[in-house]
C-alpha cells in the first residue's frame, strides 16, 4: 500500500498518530500519580501502619478526560486531537483555566514520529513495532520530564519487546541485541558508580540505566556510544534552551531520560546515515569506514 500510496498512507499514519498521543498524554499525566498511590500503599503494609483511606487517583482508561482545575468532563468534539485545543485557543470551555500546550506538543509529536517510523520502516512487522518503539518513548520521556521518574512498567516491556524483535530478526541480531542491553545497563551504572565514588551524589537514577539497556535491545550493542553522545549533545541543546526559557537555576537537576530516548530514537530511524555521515567528515578522502 505505502508503495502504491505513500501520501496517503503516511497521512493516514499520521492522524492514527494524533489519536495514540492523546492517549499518550493521559498515561504520562495519570501513571505517576497511581504508581506513587500504590507506592504508599506498599509501604503502609510493610511497616504495619493503618489505613489512611487515600482516594485511587484516575485510572488509565476507566474516566474520561476531565479538565483537572473545574472537573469538567469533556464532550467528543472537545477531545479531538490538536483540532480542539486551537478551537477552544487552549482553555476550558468550563472554567477558562488555560490547557497546557503539553497536550497538542504530544499529540503533534507523536503524529509525526509515526509518520517517519512508516516512511522509514514501512507498514509491516517493523513498521508496526517502529511504532510501539516510540510511543513508549514518548510516554517515558513526558513521565520523567515531569517528574523525574522512568518506571519500571514501561522501561521493562521496552527492554522485553526489543530483545523479542531481535528474535525475529527485524532489526537487529539477537546477540546484539543482548549485547546492546548489558552494554547499555553497564555503561551507565559505572558512570553513576564512579559519579558517586567521587562526589558522593548521585548523577543519575536507576531508570536511565534501563532506559539506554532498553534501547540497546532495539538498535544493538554498536549504537550504545553514538547514543549517549547524541543524548549528551540533545541535552545540551534542549537543557539549555529550558534553563534560559524558564529561567532555572542551572544546578536544577534535569532528567536525562527524555534526551536519551530523543538520541535513541534518531540513531533507531536514521544510523546509518549518521555513521556514514560521520565517517565522511573524519576520514580522508578514498580511505574506508571501520
Amino acid at each position: 500500500m505505502i508503495a502504491q500510496h505513500p501520501t496517503a498512507a503516511i497521512a493516514a499514519v499520521f492522524l492514527f498518530g494524533l489519536l495514540v498521543g492523546s492517549f499518550l498524554n493521559v498515561v504520562i499525566l495519570r501513571v505517576p500519580p497511581r504508581l506513587m498511590w500504590a507506592w504508599r500503599r506498599e509501604a503502609r503494609d510493610v511497616l504495619e501502619l493503618p489505613e489512611v483511606g487515600e482516594p485511587e487517583p484516575p485510572g488509565i482508561v476507566v474516566k474520561g478526560s476531565h479538565c483537572p482545575k473545574c472537573g469538567h468532563a469533556l464532550r467528543w468534539y472537545e477531545n479531538v486531537p490538536l483540532v480542539s485545543w486551537l478551537a477552544l485557543r487552549g482553555k476550558c470551555s468550563a472554567c477558562k483555566t488555560p490547557i497546557s500546550v503539553q497536550y497538542p506538543i504530544v499529540e503533534l509529536l507523536t503524529g509525526l514520529a509515526f509518520a517517519a517510523c512508516v516512511w522509514r520502516f514501512g507498514l509491516g512487522a517493523e513498521g508496526a513495532a517502529a511504532i510501539v518503539f516510540t510511543a513508549l518513548l514518548i510516554a517515558l520521556s513526558g513521565i520523567d520530564w515531569h517528574t523525574k521518574l522512568l518506571p519500571d512498567d514501561l522501561t521493562y516491556p521496552l527492554l522485553w519487546l526489543g530483545l523479542g524483535a531481535s528474535v525475529m530478526t527485524l532489526f537487529v541480531p539477537t546477540q546484539s541485541a543482548i549485547l546492546g542491553a548489558l552494554a547499555g545497563y553497564l555503561s551507565l551504572w559505572t558512570v553513576y558508580q564512579g559519579f558517586n565514588l567521587v562526589t558522593g551524589k548521585e548523577g543519575m537514577g536507576f531508570g536511565d540505566f534501563k532506559l539506554l539497556a532498553a534501547l540497546g535491545a532495539w538498535c544493538g550493542v554498536s549504537a550504545i556510544l553514538p547514543i549517549v553522545l547524541l543524548s549528551s549533545l540533545v541535552g545540551a541543546v534542549i537543557g539549555g534552551a529550558a534553563i534560559a526559557i524558564q529561567g532555572r537555576d542551572r544546578a536544577t537537576p534535569i532528567p536525562f531520560g527524555p534526551f536519551l530516548a530523543i538520541a535513541g530514537w534518531i540513531w533507531f530511524l536514521f544510523g546509518p546515515e549518521l555513521s556514514a555521515l560521520y565517517w565522511g567528515l573524519m576520514l580522508p578522502p578514498g580511505a574506508t569506514a571501520p
